[in-house]
């Protein structure tokens, strides 16, 4: 356990020094054709902007349950937006987990497999509506795509949305869901579940931000609370003509059913401006 905390602790190390590095760094002033670095960043805040990106975020979770076990997830989870007339666009967006964790439920031993994929689809204006608001309303899914035994078993739908404002270099909003299982394996707990992630974000000039927002579950027929406070410094780079954000940040775990002590998540965002 101690030297896989020593390796994960030096890719940390590795995508500060990244985020850093000035070689790498997309200019603040924009290519011909292309947004500028802030523009990206600022966009980047906006989970309804018309720009397609490819997260890979990684979360890893330390001192989980009384085994002192550990888990590394890492969500798959790229934004497509599509124009479907003057007005208006639909934004898909797809998380899917990929799971590796040891002992998370005493000495439980070794999984690693796909958890349970959650699609959205977001309804939202090409405009901000009045006083600035942008919002995006639509279904979720929950798709019982998980193997080892990581995921539901359960097939489930519900609403989702999400609205913000852009203040100058200041996002503020939120982004909520509900699911409800409707079919699946009659042997497993059935899903009613709330999701809310409450954000804010600062934006800096050469494409540097950083956010705080919360990342809460709560399933209701079980009472219990999952959540992460998440502190995540970004920054819009360039590898070669590839533009991508690298961030990082601590995870606060808590919540009557969030077993873990301390972790902290690494993300890696392939960007494609239209």
């Amino acid at each position: 356990m101690k030297d896989l905390s020593l390796h994960w602790i030096k890719g940390l190390i590795f995508l500060i020094l990244l985020v850093s590095f000035p070689q790498f760094s997309a200019g603040q002033e924009a290519e011909e054709g292309k947004p500028s670095a802030d523009e990206l960043a600022q966009k980047l805040q906006n989970p309804v902007a018309s720009l397609i990106s490819v997260p890979f975020q990684g979360n890893f979770d330390f001192g989980v349950g009384p085994s002192d076990g550990y888990r590394f997830t890492m969500n798959f989870q790229p934004v497509v937006p599509i124009s479907i007339s003057e007005n208006w666009n639909l934004i898909g967006r797809l998380i899917l987990p990929v799971i590796h964790q040891n002992d998370v439920s005493g000495n439980s031993g070794r999984q690693t497999g796909l958890g349970d994929a959650v699609v959205s689809a977001f309804l939202s204006p090409k405009e901000p509506g009045s006083g600035g608001l942008i919002w995006g309303l639509g279904p979720v899914f929950l798709v019982p795509t998980a193997t080892d035994n990581l995921g539901t078993e359960k097939f489930g739908i519900g609403p989702t949305g999400v609205a913000l404002k852009q203040i100058g270099d200041i996002t503020i909003g939120g982004l909520a869901n509900h699911i409800w299982s409707i079919s699946g394996d009659e042997d497993r707990p059935d899903v009613n579940a709330t999701f809310v992630q409450p954000f804010i974000a600062k934006n800096f000039t050469g494409g540097y931000a950083i956010s705080l927002n919360t990342e809460l579950t709560q399933n209701w027929d079980f009472d219990a609370t999952s959540g992460t406070v998440n502190l995540v410094g970004s920054k819009v780079i360039s590898l070669g003509s590839q533009l991508a954000q690298v961030a990082v940040g601590p995870r606060i775990p808590y919540g009557n059913a969030n077993t873990s002590e301390w972790g902290f998540r690494a993300v890696f965002v392939l960007l494609f401006p239209k």
